[in-house]
């Protein structure tokens, strides 16, 4: 019989917490008096850990090949009668065991053999294996009962558990910040840190204040305001040092309130894990019950708009300064916001939380279903993040009185053109200067004129297709360089008689003579047009 080693193993009390449900362990059976198991196993010889292994299941079997049958993290029980005489079957049947995830063996004695085979202790040695041996006196039902009654406790506590925490997640909800108090109890239940951002991506607050380090934080804002800008409920994880964090976006799809982050990451069980479901569904509520206030806010900012662009500013300066603290004065510019109608409200949402931190740089509102931002220099990096953010395009006056917004909201419609026919429009910021620059012929792509000159120039791009011609390039050639034969003859690389003859064809398509400068004029300005 192998000799059995003496081993003193710790109390350990069953601490329910949030990071794993605790499974009963190889250790937790060898410490139970009614089972008698006694550990063959050297415990300097095992693998670190290897005694404190979660059990799922303890089962029986004397097949010399029982892995098929077999889930990982089982105890496996044998009476030997697999064994042969030779000690390769047992080197070659704990091999296998070890293979599956097997966490120990208990050999059951004075059933067929008189203690544990040496060659099986030896195997065991080998592969790290804790082997135990069980008295002739303890049924193998004993011991798979012992182990489905630790997990049916294990699995009653983390229920109740969960209860409890609910529980007091829904108390402290009812406080007079209960949004506040319902995630400092949330961190205090999971014995993680929580993290709440607003819609902005900023750090609205931490649970408990120091538990993420800032730099860590850092990069998990990056991470919310990614989930964010996607505009959909969603669920992700985030690094943060040693941890991982779990990110929830918090209201619903198109105007999303914020990303609430709970620590432990993969590590939260079934348990847990419903709780932080119940608090993500109760803060996204709480936030939510802010619509009706957000909708009267979003009359009275129409009504406002109205009373500037009506010429009644110091009025609308008074009421706005009392109602939200502050109003842009001094020069300011107009912006017309163009975005995707699923995207609408939560950017609307980030105007509202800037707007509120700082009143007196922007005031935004919505007139004729017409997104309009009344900013100061302070407030122009925010409309340029806005538009990366949101893949909005924006349009942007040029400096301006409060008085004098109908004509600056007038300049920024025009610049919200330019920027909806700029080649990859998506996040455009068009400043109504920047089109003034090139003229009042290079703005008429930036309205109706567009289809206007395409439908001019279509008879000569139906020629050019059908027969293989120029006549567009040609023109365009010609114009450029002021009406001469000679000079469109030299860019375009052919002789000035077949600059004359295509001209020639494109005043018979088009019907028109083209020696006259209101002919000509018309076609450049279709041809700058129809780009």
């Amino acid at each position: 019989m192998a000799a059995a080693y003496t081993v003193k193993l710790p109390i350990v009390h069953h601490v329910y917490r949030s990071e794993a449900a605790v499974l009963p362990t190889l250790a937790t059976l060898l410490r139970r008096p009614e089972l008698a198991l006694t550990l063959l196993s050297d415990v300097d010889t095992l693998p670190s850990g290897a005694l404190d292994r979660g059990v799922q299941w303890a089962h029986s079997t004397d097949l010399s090949d029982p892995t098929p049958f077999l889930v990982d993290d089982q105890v496996l029980l044998t009476t030997g009668t697999q064994f042969g005489d030779s000690p390769t079957d047992a080197d070659a049947y704990v091999a296998r065991l070890v293979d599956r995830g097997v966490v120990g063996l208990g050999f059951g004695t004075e059933v067929v053999r008189d203690g544990t085979p040496v060659s099986l202790v030896e195997a065991c040695r080998r592969y790290g294996l804790p082997l135990f041996e069980v008295p002739y006196r303890v049924p193998f039902i004993a011991i798979a009962r012992a182990t489905a009654d630790l997990i049916a406790e294990d699995a009653y506590a983390r229920h109740s558990w969960a209860l409890d925490a609910q529980r007091a997640i829904s108390l402290a909800a009812l406080r007079p910040d209960g949004l506040r108090a319902a995630l400092a109890e949330l961190a205090r239940s999971l014995g993680q840190g929580v993290a709440l951002f607003d819609a902005t991506g900023a750090v609205d607050r931490v649970f408990p204040a120091d538990a993420i380090d800032p730099t860590a934080l850092r990069g998990v804002r990056q991470d919310a305001t990614l989930l964010l800008a996607r505009g959909t409920r969603a669920s992700a994880t985030s690094a943060a040092g040693d941890d991982t964090l779990t990110l929830h976006t918090l209201g619903r799809r198109g105007r999303l309130r914020g990303v609430l982050a709970v620590g432990g990451g993969t590590s939260l069980d079934q348990s847990a894990r419903e709780v932080v479901a119940s608090v993500v569904g109760l803060a996204s509520l709480a936030l939510e019950q802010n619509h009706e206030l957000d909708a009267s806010r979003s009359r009275l900012r129409t009504g406002l708009l109205r009373l500037l662009l009506g010429g009644e500013v110091e009025l609308a300066s008074i009421a706005g300064t009392e109602l939200w603290g502050g109003m842009p004065a001094g020069e300011v510019r107009v912006a017309v916001i163009a975005v995707d109608p699923d995207r609408r409200g939560a950017l609307e949402e980030v105007l509202e939380i800037e707007a509120r931190r700082n009143a007196s740089s922007a005031f935004f509102g919505a007139v004729d279903g017409e997104l309009l931002v009344i900013a100061t220099p302070a407030a122009l990096p925010l409309l340029r993040r806005l538009a990366a953010t949101f893949d909005a395009r924006v349009g942007l006056s040029a400096p301006a009185a409060l008085a004098e917004l109908p004509r600056a909201r007038a300049q920024a419609q025009g610049a919200l053109g330019a920027a909806s026919v700029a080649e990859g429009s998506g996040g455009a910021v068009v400043d109504f200067e920047t089109v003034a620059a090139g003229g009042v012929l290079a703005s008429l792509g930036a309205t109706d004129a567009a289809e206007i000159a395409r439908a001019t120039l279509a008879p000569l791009a139906l020629h050019d297709a059908e027969n293989g011609t120029a006549l567009i390039a040609t023109l365009r050639s010609w114009l450029e360089n002021d009406a001469q034969f000679d000079a469109a003859a030299q860019a375009l690389g052919v002789h000035r008689h077949t600059v004359r003859n295509r001209i020639a064809a494109a005043e018979r398509v088009l019907g028109r003579d083209l020696s006259t400068f209101p002919a000509r004029a018309e076609l450049w300005a279709a041809l700058v047009a129809s780009r």
